[in-house]
């Protein structure tokens, strides 16, 4: 990976390679660790973080589902990503804040363990690919279903919870597919490792509900009202897996993947990017890049500091 030179840890800008943890943190140990994906794009204005206050309130709810209580309110790491983008002279970058129970106590209750706080700011290019952007991915539904609501929280990004996604995402690329979609515990369309799942049919938007057990994502939520405001119909509702295979058109969204096309579902060839998502893909990328001046809202621009003449 690409690093960069300063990473904001617990208040302090700490040089790249200094910013560390004891081995005996718990939440190397256990996974009790919130975190997010967030984008920064170079946009005529300057670099503007996409969607950063939405990000951080999610993980400060994150934070609460799991008995976390952050020691930095959502501003003070607004303020703190966008300094760290200028020390690092970053313009287009992913932006990790990362919220975990550090060292002080191995036991299962650890309430009293400190919360480190840190955000790292970062060079990185689209998740799946350009070329998977421009002309689709493989994917395949995985063996693994998706974590249930009856034993974590979906709705939570939380560290630990990715182990889920790791194995489905080790799964189908072992099997030389680009990315793993996974059903939930009912055998309905949840979620890829790592992003929504959207399904075209007959003109119709779907993607799954809450209840399918996915993220509640930010993409997905932009999407979904790119989609209407272009006046698609966008139905929230269960997928079923000979969906994925009879649909006109598949795509995935998130912020490291932005929005992908799907060519192929367990050999089932769906073919090229179809229209609707290609329409979609074009806005967003000009929601992101601060080109579709009635989604200016979602982006949150850091301001340069110019010496004084």
């Amino acid at each position: 990976m690409e690093t960069a030179d300063t990473i904001w840890q617990n208040g302090e800008f700490v040089p790249w390679d200094e910013a560390t943890t004891h081995v005996l943190s718990h939440g190397l140990h256990y996974g009790t660790g919130v975190f997010e994906g967030i984008r920064c794009y170079e946009t005529e204005r300057g670099p503007a973080v996409f969607r950063h206050r939405e990000h951080l309130d999610r993980l400060q709810k994150s934070a609460e589902l799991y008995y976390f209580q952050l020691p930095y309110s959502t501003e003070q790491l607004r303020e703190a990503t966008h300094e760290l983008i200028r020390r690092n002279e970053l313009g287009s970058c992913y932006i990790r804040p990362l919220a975990y129970r550090g060292y002080g106590n191995l036991g299962l209750y650890a309430t009293d363990a400190p919360i480190d706080v840190i955000v790292a700011a970062f060079p990185w290019g689209v998740y799946l690919g350009e070329e998977g952007q421009r002309h689709g991915i493989r994917a395949r539904v995985s063996s693994w279903r998706t974590i249930s609501g009856d034993s974590l929280i979906p709705h939570a990004k939380a560290a630990g919870q990715y182990l889920n996604s790791v194995l489905a995402k080790t799964e189908a690329t072992n099997a030389g597919y680009d990315e793993a979609i996974l059903l939930d515990q009912y055998g309905r369309v949840s979620e890829g490792s790592g992003e929504n799942v959207f399904v075209v049919r007959d003109g119709t938007i779907c993607t799954p509900p809450h209840t399918a057990a996915i993220l509640d994502g930010i993409t997905r939520n932009s999407v979904v009202q790119i989609a209407r405001d272009l006046g698609y119909t966008v139905e929230e509702r269960d997928i079923a897996r000979a969906e994925l295979y009879l649909a006109d058109e598949v795509f995935l969204t998130g912020t490291a993947a932005e929005l992908v096309p799907v060519r192929e579902v367990d050999d089932h060839p769906l073919g090229e990017p179809g229209e609707i998502t290609r329409v979609i893909q074009a806005k967003l990328d000009d929601a992101l890049h601060g080109r579709a001046e009635e989604y200016l809202e979602w982006l949150d621009f850091v301001e340069r500091i110019t010496a004084a003449a």
